[in-house]
């Protein structure tokens, strides 16, 4: 019998979220020891699984959803023949990370330096060996072909015409494969982070993109002529300004200014010498650090008092979904951990400037 244990991520009425904050989302982890079980663990996904070789089977499974994103990690020990289809409109990629032997799917040999695929009208047919063990993403197909001509100003249907196994550069296959990674393991030991609806639209666009780069073409495109990088990075910069409080993203920018990504890459880097996604990233732990020090406590819509918002809440409405991440770039940016600067008392740092502009010595503790 399979013994599953589920995690639901559930708003909790001690923070002081707004109700809009919270979008759904599941975390889910499972064990089995029938192969009927484990092909229906997978969530919204038709499956079949027959077993190939015998002996007793045990497969694992550990998987996130939230609006329009399906992350999951599945393991099995023997060789197993899957058939199915995933949900209506995805578009399903996985990547294999343990395997005995080769895999087939839709009967072309899979090695370990493979990507497989599914579009919206492809059905499942693979082979897996004993020993298997792959990360799997799917996405709504649509978002992703908008996101690619909007954003990245490429056009997938070359990518994937009529292809279900890649074999893109080492380099961006590990990219991706760490990603993944990375995401499940966030959704362990910080899943709260990820139940904020800012959080899960970053990371939604932070998969869309790593699908881009991984699956297409990734030629250079000509760099934008010295006049126009500038005009680049200061309409970037207008357009930033204009919305402070809010995370703007690199998919915001580019749909914003009608610009690849590729181009903002250039522009940045040329201009100002760093590239936007760690200016946006500044721009998002002062966000964060600017609510930190300002400890709002809002109250309820019948009047309450809420108690103070925690760090992980501040960061997760800021787009920072992987806890460990977040506060190793807030130290190396603030000297300081997000900790310090929530609890340090209101009015300690203007205390220090007078102090110095006295002339006088700042104690050790500020």
């Amino acid at each position: 019998m399979a013994a599953a244990a589920a995690i639901a991520a559930e708003a909790s009425g001690a923070r002081s979220q707004c109700e809009g904050d919270i979008a759904p989302l599941s975390v889910t982890r499972t064990t089995s020891s029938d192969i009927e079980e484990q092909a229906a663990s997978l969530r919204e996904w038709t499956q079949v699984y027959e077993q190939v070789t015998p002996g007793r089977f045990v497969g694992g499974l550990h998987e996130l959803c939230f609006s329009g994103v399906q992350v999951f990690r599945e393991t099995t020990n023997q060789a197993v023949h899957e058939s199915g289809t995933p949900w209506w409109g995805s578009r399903a990629i996985g990547v294999p990370i343990r395997m005995d032997g080769t895999a087939l799917f839709h009967g072309e040999s899979v090695e370990i330096d493979a990507l497989v695929t599914l579009g919206p009208d492809d059905e499942l047919d693979f082979y897996t060996p004993r020993g298997f063990e792959i990360l799997g993403l799917v996405i709504d197909s649509g978002a992703l072909e908008t996101h690619a001509r909007e954003v990245e100003h490429r056009d997938l249907t070359a990518a994937f015409a009529g292809k279900r196994v890649l074999k893109p550069r080492a380099e961006r296959l590990d990219e991706f494969r760490r990603l993944l990674q990375s995401v499940l393991q966030s959704s362990e030991v910080n899943p709260s982070a990820l139940q904020f609806r800012q959080t899960q639209r970053v990371l939604e666009q932070t998969m869309l993109g790593a699908v881009v780069a991984v699956a297409a073409d990734d030629g250079a495109s000509p760099k934008p002529p010295c006049a126009g990088r500038r005009h680049v990075v200061d309409s970037a910069n207008a357009f930033m300004r204009s919305r402070i409080a809010e995370p703007i993203t690199v998919a915001d920018l580019c749909r914003e200014l009608g610009v690849s990504r590729r181009t903002l890459q250039y522009s940045f880097q040329e201009v100002l010498g760093i590239n936007p996604v760690r200016f946006l990233r500044a721009m998002r732990l002062n966000g964060v650090r600017r609510d930190l020090k300002a400890r709002t406590r809002p109250a309820d819509s019948k009047g309450r008092i809420r108690p103070a918002d925690s760090v992980q809440d501040i960061a997760a409405r800021w787009g920072f979904w992987h806890l460990g991440h977040f506060v190793t770039d807030y130290k190396r940016m603030f000297g300081e951990l997000p900790s310090e600067t929530l609890s340090r008392k209101p009015g300690s740092a203007i205390g220090q400037r007078r102090c110095l502009a006295a002339g006088g010595e700042v104690p050790q503790s500020v």
